[in-house]
C-alpha cells in the first residue's frame, strides 16, 4: 500500500491571477482546471516533480462561510500564512530568472547555514522561501 501526500492548498485572492503568476512568472503547468458551479478546483504541479500538485483555492462557500472566506482572505494578503518552500538548484540564478519575469522578492538571495536563499510573495501574499538545494 502507497501513501503521500499529492495535493497540498493554498488560498488565493484571484484563481486566475494566481495561475498566470503561477504558470507563467514560476514556470509551474496546470494539472487540474474543473469547476462545479461557482466552485473551481484548480491544481498546478512543477514540471520537476509531477506527482504533487499545488492547490490554488479561492476562499468561498460551500467549503467555507463567506464571513470566514473574507477573513482568511485578509490573513493571507497581510502574509500570515506559513511560507512554502521551493528548492532550486542554483538560487542566484532562479532568482535572476524570475526576477526577470517579474516575481517581486521580499529578500535577495543570502548565504546563511551552509545554503543560499531569497523570500517572495505571490500576488495573494502567500510567502514563499526559495532554497538552494545543498550539493552532495
Amino acid at each position: 500500500m502507497s501513501q503521500g501526500v499529492g495535493v497540498a492548498g493554498l488560498y488565493v485572492r484571484d484563481q486566475d491571477e494566481a495561475l498566470e503568476f503561477y504558470v507563467e512568472k514560476l514556470g509551474f503547468r496546470v494539472h487540474t482546471d474543473a469547476r462545479n458551479g461557482d466552485y473551481r478546483w484548480l491544481t498546478v504541479q512543477h514540471p520537476d516533480q509531477p506527482s504533487f500538485q499545488l492547490g490554488l483555492f479561492a476562499p468561498q462557500p460551500p467549503t467555507i462561510d463567506a464571513a470566514t472566506a473574507q477573513t482568511m482572505r485578509e490573513v493571507v494578503a497581510k502574509g500570515a500564512m506559513p511560507p512554502l518552500v521551493l528548492v532550486v538548484d542554483d538560487c542566484r540564478a532562479a532568482y535572476e530568472n524570475m526576477r526577470k519575469r517579474g516575481v517581486e522578492f521580499t529578500q535577495e538571495p543570502v548565504e546563511r547555514y551552509g545554503a543560499v536563499d531569497a523570500s517572495f510573495r505571490d500576488p495573494s501574499g502567500n510567502g514563499w522561501k526559495m532554497i538552494e538545494a545543498r550539493q552532495g
